[in-house]
């Protein structure tokens, strides 16, 4: 199947999907670029349509996934389509529709001895891709969005991830309903505080399921988050500076774990 011009009505949907109330209404999002394409089909996300510039044809880096996507529809576009569906000024040769997962937070909550990474309230995406790429990298067992972050699906929390939102639960959730269940079940909940007694480095992070809460940098956690913390580490800092970016600290506290468990 080829669609040629912009206007077509399911272009226009696709292009709609660049925004959340688009994205929330239908239940899918948009990635765009080989690797984050590439990553979606060999996580055997449920990727909805593959479409990719008629006049460059298939990239060479999808042709062997293609047979091992079930349901998928394969659409060949101009590049006034792809233009259209893009969030960037140079538009990569391929895109993906792909539905959301439903899966909620279970996953983390029943596994013994787990390292999760919870957001509140940080609402840069970039931020929000670089943490789930470095929980990714320190091999956590999933990241919770709480309310108040930015949206997952948003193209530049995609983009940030490099594809890393493929490689681990990804959760968006009420931190007010999470967070008291893991509680129950015997989590650590653990923040970031100037006023913390341990510091990153003497805290112990073997022991048990630890989840690390991380607040937004201008405003730290809620007072309703903080509420159910269980306790506040810090990480010391020799120079001048007067704190640390949400994506920093949050990596800092991921590697450490990291290392303390056993790299």
């Amino acid at each position: 199947m080829e669609i040629i011009s912009p206007q077509n009505a399911r272009v226009k949907e696709w292009a709609g999907l660049l925004e959340k109330k688009h994205r929330d209404r239908s239940g899918k999002y948009i990635v765009e670029g080989v690797h984050l394409v590439q990553e979606a089909l060999l996580a055997e996300a449920d990727v909805e349509i593959l479409a990719y510039d008629i006049d460059k044809g298939m990239p060479a880096e999808l042709g062997g996934l293609l047979q091992a996507a079930q349901g998928m529809e394969t659409i060949a576009v101009s590049a006034a389509v792809i233009a259209k569906c893009s969030s960037t000024n140079t538009p990569q040769p391929v895109f993906a529709v792909i539905r959301k997962e439903r899966d909620g937070a279970e996953a983390a909550l029943d596994k013994q001895g787990s390292l999760v990474i919870v957001l509140d309230g940080v609402q840069d995406p970039g931020n929000v891709g670089t943490i789930i790429r470095s929980a990714d990298a320190a091999g956590a067992d999933g990241v919770i969005l709480g309310r108040g972050c930015a949206d997952l699906y948003n193209p530049k929390t995609i983009r940030s991830t490099m594809g890393s939102m493929f490689h681990l639960p990804v959760v968006e959730g009420d931190l007010a309903e999470i967070l008291p269940q893991a509680r129950q079940r015997g989590v650590l909940l653990v923040s970031t505080s100037l006023q913390g007694v341990d510091s990153c480095y003497s805290h112990d992070f073997r022991s048990g399921s630890q989840w690390l809460l991380i607040g937004s940098e201008g405003r730290g956690i809620s007072p309703e988050t903080a509420r159910m913390v269980d306790k506040s580490i810090i990480i010391p800092m020799k120079g001048r500076a007067e704190s640390l970016n949400a994506a920093m600290a949050a990596t800092i506290l991921l590697f450490e774990a990291m290392r303390q468990r056993g790299f």
